[in-house]
């Protein structure tokens, strides 16, 4: 039997749509219209075959004109500068989704990058060379197309389920005169500045992969008081603790020591006995008792350069590792690191848990892929490119609030809901349920108006053709410098 939703849950839930229709500068209708097509989408492979959903109640070149004119600046000379206050009002349009954390202290937030390859694409400029894992043994794991920096907000696990929801907060492409890093935080910046629901003196914490446990990241964020880093190591990077305060030290003769005794991860007999441990035991989905065992060494350093002085900022160093019933270390142990000015108000298993919270990213970016057509749309022009991408993050978002206004019907070959009494409200089983949603509350969109033929192209007349743009290959030097400009999607 469908759930009667709650009169509050359905008003802020139409109030969020009237907010995102408004959102839109241009075809506002048809706009809304396709991101209500691709939350409810659950048999269209293609972008084209969206305009056969229900929702979209105009035809296929309509589809086409919508995404061209998702953003469009009034010159090229303001197009940045418009696509950040086109950004802040997306945010001000999610802050009310994101709600104050109740069983943590702390507003969770991850970073991370996704390619979408575009190899067979010779008139897309800007293609570079992108990281794609392969599954042949032996094939490199590189690709040609555009990388997308993703942070997403992390919401706290609702009641017993932990269900894999990322909230995407903002999404940027990373263009060839740039990098990952500096995307990146560019983006937490913006966040942490122009969203409501981050107040200046809540906490917030942001967890990264090894990529990002670089010098230039950690010291750029680092100047944040409110923002705690949570991000991993390779566990062949060297560290040092801070030198001994002795009396020499003190006496003001020659250059003070910045860093003291050698702790190589790779090498254990450089460790010195950590500052802190904390063991627990706990059972895995297939019944496996393992136990958890981490080791925290606080006020580590990092050597740093003249550009980034390192030994400014002091990070507690996190060994995770996994013992099995048998006492046997299972898989290779996991270093992290915890950097930020408010680190001390977090517990040990609080950075873990938050850390093992940040691979919810990996299923939000799959869903995107698989099921919103995220890297499905081919466009010679990559402007429509970035607009596909984030409409395909808002059809997300859709997602995500309204998930408390689904009704969970199993099909008949799903043998395993009918037994349980209690569903984990999955964005596959909203997308399944949301056309149903939108026909019982209706859509701001105006139905459209018929208004002719188009006279189409006219006889004789030739278009040239596009351009073809070489693969740009990044050097050292650009990516020790980034250009400080960002092409925001």
């Amino acid at each position: 039997m469908p759930t009667i939703p709650d009169e509050d849950q359905l008003t802020q839930f139409q109030l969020f749509r009237q907010n995102l229709y408004s959102l839109f500068p241009n075809s506002r209708d048809s706009l809304m219209d396709l991101v209500d097509a691709l939350s409810g989408n659950t048999t269209a492979m293609t972008p084209v075959e969206l305009c056969e959903h229900p929702s979209f109640r105009r035809g296929y070149s309509a589809l086409y004109k919508a995404i061209g004119q998702f953003f469009v600046p009034s010159s090229p000379t303001k197009a940045v500068a418009e696509r950040k206050q086109f950004q802040k009002s997306l945010l001000q349009t999610l802050s009310p989704l994101i709600k104050a954390p109740t069983t943590r202290n702390f507003h969770l937030l991850g970073l991370d990058t996704t390619p979408i390859p575009r190899p067979f694409s010779p008139t897309l400029p800007d293609r570079t060379y992108i990281h794609q894992p392969n599954t042949i043994k032996g094939n490199k794991p590189i690709n040609i197309g555009h990388q997308y920096s993703l942070l997403s907000f992390l919401p706290e696990s609702e009641g017993t389920q932990n269900i894999p929801w990322s909230i995407p907060l903002s999404t940027q492409r990373v263009t060839s005169g740039t990098n990952s890093i500096a995307v990146g935080v560019d983006q937490v910046d913006t966040v942490l500045h122009d969203c409501p629901a981050f107040e200046k003196e809540q906490l917030s914490l942001l967890v990264a992969d090894s990529y990002y446990s670089q010098r230039q990241f950690l010291d750029a964020l680092s100047k944040q008081s409110n923002l705690v880093l949570i991000t991993r190591v390779r566990s062949n990077r060297v560290f040092y603790c801070q030198p001994p305060i002795t009396e020499e030290t003190n006496s003001g003769r020659g250059h003070r020591r910045w860093y003291g005794e050698r702790f190589d991860l790779k090498d254990h007999t450089t460790w010195h006995e950590p500052d802190e441990s904390v063991q627990t035991n706990f059972t895995t989905r297939r019944g496996r008792s393992v136990q958890l065992n981490i080791s925290a060494w606080h006020q580590m350093l990092m050597r740093g350069t003249k550009e980034y002085p390192m030994h400014q900022h002091p990070f507690t160093l996190l060994q995770v590792r996994i013992i099995d019933e048998f006492g046997q270390q299972l898989w290779h142990p996991m270093w992290l690191i915890v950097l930020g000015q408010r680190r001390n108000e977090l517990t040990i298993m609080d950075c873990y848990l938050s850390y093992r919270q940040r691979f919810d990213m990996e299923h939000t970016l799959r869903f995107s892929k698989q099921r919103l057509l995220m890297n499905s749309f081919q466009t010679p022009d990559v402007e429509h490119e970035e607009n596909w991408v984030q409409l395909t993050q808002m059809a997300y978002i859709q997602l995500w609030a309204a998930r408390d206004l689904v009704s969970v019907l199993p099909r008949a070959w799903e043998k395993s809901y009918h037994k349980k009494t209690h569903h984990s409200v999955t964005p596959s089983l909203v997308q399944r349920d949301f056309y149903r949603i939108i026909r019982t509350i209706g859509t701001p969109a105006v139905f459209p108006k018929p208004r002719g033929f188009s006279i189409g192209r006219l006889q004789g007349d030739s278009k040239q053709k596009r351009k073809r743009h070489p693969v740009v290959k990044k050097g050292k030097q650009m990516k020790k410098n980034p250009s400080p400009t960002q092409t925001a999607a």
